[in-house]
């Protein structure tokens, strides 16, 4: 008799790339293939889109990295056991803190890591290393947002509210956001919605909506002013809800009173009546909400510039309202939750800020630490990797979940702060363009061979499940940092290998912060609880959580929200006669981030295989360019190559590049580094270039 065929393996989890996280269940092994599914969940409702339904095609990549590599005398990356990676690691940091301290030794982190990869990163770097240069790339996605956020409500979650509240909204205003391209799925809960799209762009987004504003790049914020103007010059704003939940409406009116909608016009080009027309839309509707997303939020002046739409919110009585609200679409896969948890330059875990002394003593306590013995804050993220090499800047730095090498702006000049490192280590599991310059490279479990924990983009804790067993030769990132830590000196026991285990202490680390973590567990998540933060643990009835935040009062001692007193100031760097084009940069459907991962899958390669420069018929012809040709975008910085897109619904002194490309492909070349003062955010979105044929 014939032995019955063993079961084929099965696992519920959720998709590896955005903070809309769609819930997906993945069945079979490396032998067989790895499928995928959508599952029904509230954020995803059964759809997934291009990049999750080939989500899996990354779990046997042919150049997956299951060996340690070690740069030899020779200047070759060569295989090596963990033993001796780990040990010249270890010896390379001891050597450099010994001759330079702590501080020259960093840290650099990425949104993409699991609740507990972040949390235990961020012990490490404070504990192991000593060192206060620890930052991560979710500084590029929504630091402003974060920013603006806690200056406003008193607390910065994407989402103050569910995905699914937005199906009853009768209008939306999505600024700076193209949701059709970056959050799919997202696009169903918004199909009922009448959508006013703020984009330079005609995008996909801008298409479906029945009123588009195409600003000139680095103008949103006058063009926030404009539409706040309109909200007080025509009696719009609800003046029972500003006077009862709010402060400062007096002084943020009349920084407004200065933009009417035809100064406006002048320095957006949007028209005045597009303008009035778009507050009327808001303004009118029982439901209405005001969406940001990178486009806002990647300047110089980019906290401003959210909190100039959070203005706007808060004037038209929308925040901590059951029908209504603001909020910030958030961008990576736990770009949420990665930030709240202590890898982030001035935070310690449950999002407590790193100068508080309560705060110190708290997560010191449950470290097994004194508060004293926890470092300051460092470097934001671009200042970090600008130091790098530098007289008074890190000798050596940890790579964890990011490529900075792709995805930082001035890429040349932060590719050659990497090549002028005593040591640079990154851990991954493809050979990502960062690793590829690697003194050490350390081949860690990605995704589907891992479990731990993430927070969506509203706030809402997910758990990552286990189906495959990594590859022989392969670690945990959490097993890498243990078996550093233990070689630094450290107990092993500080350094749980166990992502429960971890959780359990994330738990107690966050207790009574702002992002509070302690009610939520394993088995509260695993039973299929919806659990929002904050959830603290309560002696009683477990606590539900919070989907929805704000409704009686914000998170402010008083109750109530801020306005911000802003004005407009123009990008740092203005066109000219020499580059006389704003460039804009952004996402494309098929790829995702630095594209380390979607570039290996042959469908979405397939469907954008090389960088492309999207410009107006009447510009490429001034410039010189033809359809398929090939240019080259040249800013004071630097320049890339990129093929011609000619698509006559762009602004004639605009032009747009993705940024998912490696080598000359880079959109980051030309990217401008000035940076935002309270965020730290790089002006991803704009700056100065000239436009040319491709010469050999």
């Amino acid at each position: 008799m014939s032995e019955l065929p063993a079961p084929i393996p099965e696992a519920n989890t959720h998709c590896p790339y955005c903070a809309l996280q769609c819930a997906t269940q993945l069945h079979g092994d490396l032998d067989v293939g790895v499928k995928v599914r959508p599952r029904d969940f509230p954020v995803n409702r059964g759809r997934l889109c291009q990049k999750g339904w080939t989500a899996t095609e990354v779990l046997h990549t042919a150049d997956r990295l299951t060996r340690p590599l070690v740069r030899g005398p020779d200047g070759r990356l060569r295989e090596a056991s963990w033993e001796t990676a780990l040990d010249t690691v270890a010896r390379g940091l001891r050597g450099i803190r010994a001759q330079h301290g702590p501080d020259a030794v960093a840290v650099f982190g990425g949104g993409g890591l699991t609740n507990e990869k972040a949390y235990l990163l961020g012990k490490f770097a404070r504990l192991a290393l000593g060192t206060s240069q620890i930052d991560y790339n979710g500084r590029f996605c929504m630091s402003s947002a974060a920013a603006a956020g806690n200056a406003a409500f008193g607390l910065d979650r994407g989402l103050p509210f569910p995905v699914t509240d937005l199906r009853g909204a009768q209008t939306v205003l999505l600024a700076g956001a193209n949701v059709a391209e970056t959050m799919p799925p997202l696009m169903q809960h918004l199909d009922q919605a009448r959508l006013i799209v703020m984009d330079p762009r005609r995008t996909a987004t801008a298409r479906r909506a029945a009123l588009h504003l195409q600003p000139t790049p680095g103008t949103d914020l006058a063009l926030a002013l404009g539409l706040l103007h309109v909200a007080v010059a025509e009696g719009l704003v609800d003046q029972d809800y500003v006077h009862e939940r709010t402060h400062g409406f007096d002084s943020a009116a009349r920084r407004a009173l200065a933009w009417w909608p035809e100064r406006v016009e002048e320095v957006t080009g949007v028209p005045a009546s597009a303008q009035r027309r778009a507050v009327r839309m808001l303004a009118e509707a029982e439901s209405a909400y005001v969406l940001t997303g990178r486009g806002v939020e990647q300047h110089s002046n980019g906290t401003d510039t959210v909190a100039g739409f959070v203005n706007l919110a808060l004037a038209l009585g929308l925040p901590g309202r059951p029908t209504s609200g603001y909020g910030c679409l958030t961008g990576q896969g736990n770009g949420q939750g990665g930030r709240e948890h202590g890898q982030k330059a001035d935070q310690l875990p449950g999002y407590r800020d790193l100068t508080d002394p309560a705060a110190r003593a708290h997560v010191a306590r449950v470290w097994g630490v004194a508060p004293d013995e926890l470092p300051g804050p460092g470097r934001s993220a671009y200042e970090l990797l600008d130091a790098l090499g530098g007289e008074h800047g890190p000798r050596a730095l940890l790579v964890f979940g990011s490529n900075p090498a792709v995805s930082a702006p001035h890429a040349s000049h932060v590719t050659e702060r990497l090549a002028s490192l005593d040591l640079l280590v990154v851990a991954d599991f493809v050979p990502s363009e960062t690793a590829l310059t690697a003194d050490v490279v350390l081949p860690v479990t990605q995704w589907a061979e891992e479990e731990g924990t993430l927070t969506n983009l509203e706030g809402r804790v997910l758990r990552r499940r286990l189906l495959l067993s990594p590859p022989p030769g392969v670690r945990s990132d959490l097993q890498v940092l243990h078996d550093l830590a233990v070689r630094l000196g450290e107990s092993a026991g500080r350094y749980p290998t166990e992502p429960r285990e971890v959780f359990e202490e994330l738990r107690a680390a966050s207790r009574g912060g702002r992002a509070d973590y302690s009610g939520i567990s394993y088995e509260r998540l695993d039973a299929g609880q919806s659990l929002h933060w904050p959830c603290p643990d309560t002696a009683t009835t477990p606590h539900p959580g919070t989907p929805r935040l704000f409704l009686d009062r914000f998170a402010h001692p008083d109750g109530r929200a801020r306005f911000a007193d802003v004005d407009h100031r123009g990008p740092a760097e203005e066109i000219s006669s020499a580059y006389p084009l704003y460039a804009t940069t952004g996402r494309v459907l098929a790829h995702y981030q630095s594209g380390s991962q979607t570039r290996r899958v042959a469908e979405l390669n397939k469907a954008v295989p090389e960088p492309f420069l999207e410009v107006h018929p009447d510009t490429a012809a001034h410039c010189g360019l033809a359809e398929r040709g090939l240019a080259v975008v040249v800013s004071a910085r630097g320049s890339m190559t990129a093929r011609v897109r000619l698509d006559a619904t762009m602004r004639l002194d605009t032009v747009f590049v993705p940024f998912h490309f490696p080598a000359v492909g880079r959109a980051n070349l030309f990217t401008h580094p000035a940076l935002d003062p309270r965020s730290g955010m790089p002006e991803f979105k704009v700056c100065a270039v000239r436009i040319a044929p491709y010469q050999e």
